[in-house]
């Protein structure tokens, strides 16, 4: 072979690992980013929920001593995600803005209560919970009246329900497809060698020696492509940062390590696996059978 032929063959196969590894590297990255996707859902989700609560509304005569045991007890209850009191001033304020007009001078008197905003844990913002919790809050001393709306609970926890349902089925359609194009791809690399590990074979290779660097280089393969994909993932998340930053504020920086450790080892054991498949494939296969 002549040393213009070696270069060739030499940069034809680091061209076959280059679009391999770029390959790879993208059909992770479209598996992270639903990763992602699917992580902001359960975080905005649950922001939803945490967002819904009770407003109850105090009755004149409660003592500040009698309304701060109230917001104690309050805070002390599992449900509680936080509280926010509202005192008549306040409430009338805020009324007189919506209005646009002052109601209290027309009236000659505050007709408002003072009021708690009791907003609840995730867990807890389902029907039947707030109908428990209800139930519970009027029994309270000086609370003259408890409100919430079921009907939108109802709304937002069935529209959270199918989301979670769509997302979870193109989460397995997709990584179904992402195994099959890394499947494909790795075969189609190990297939431009299948003369070389016939001859190996021909000559006395094992089957395991040959095998060997053939699954080094795809786990290498499959760490590069890993690395190359949270790379692209840290993209998006420094432009979401940027551009959406209450969004980023949601976050555990923590669940975004577990998500690019699973990327690096996804990439790994399908690229294991896949030339461990497609190297076995061509050392069954006879001679006549690589033409």
């Amino acid at each position: 072979m002549t040393k213009v032929e070696k270069a060739k063959s030499s940069m034809r196969v680091k061209t076959n690992y280059v679009s391999t590894i770029i390959s790879i590297s993208l059909v992770l990255f479209m598996l992270g980013l639903l990763g992602l996707i699917v992580l902001n859902a359960k975080q905005i989700s649950d922001h939803v929920k945490q967002n819904i609560g009770f407003s109850i509304y105090l009755q004149d005569e409660i003592s500040p001593a009698e309304l701060k045991s109230l917001q104690e007890k309050l805070l002390a209850k599992p449900y509680t995600n936080r509280i926010e009191y509202i005192d008549k001033e306040a409430a009338a304020t805020m009324l007189k803005e919506d209005l646009g007009e002052d109601f209290v001078e027309f009236l000659g008197y505050n007709p408002l209560a003072g009021s708690i905003d009791v907003y609840l844990n995730a867990d807890f913002a389902e029907t039947e919970s707030m109908n428990q919790i209800s139930a519970e809050l009027k029994k309270f001393k000086k609370v003259k009246e408890v409100s919430y709306q079921p009907d939108l609970i109802s709304e937002v926890n069935d529209n959270i329900q199918k989301i979670g349902l769509v997302l979870l089925g193109f989460s397995v359609l997709l990584l179904i497809v992402v195994i099959a194009l890394i499947n494909n791809t790795i075969r189609l690399a190990i297939y431009s060698k299948r003369f070389l590990i016939k001859t190996m074979q021909l000559v006395g290779a094992t089957s395991g020696f040959i095998r060997r660097p053939f699954v080094g280089r795809g786990v290498l393969n499959g760490i590069i492509s890993g690395l190359i994909a949270i790379l692209l993932l840290v993209g998006v998340l420094y432009w979401v940062s940027k551009n959406i930053p209450e969004l980023m504020e949601l976050q555990n920086i923590n669940v975004y390590l577990i998500l690019f450790s699973s990327v690096i080892v996804l990439g790994i054991l399908i690229s294991w696996i896949s030339t461990s498949l497609a190297v076995r494939k061509f050392l069954r296969m006879q001679s006549g059978d690589l033409y």
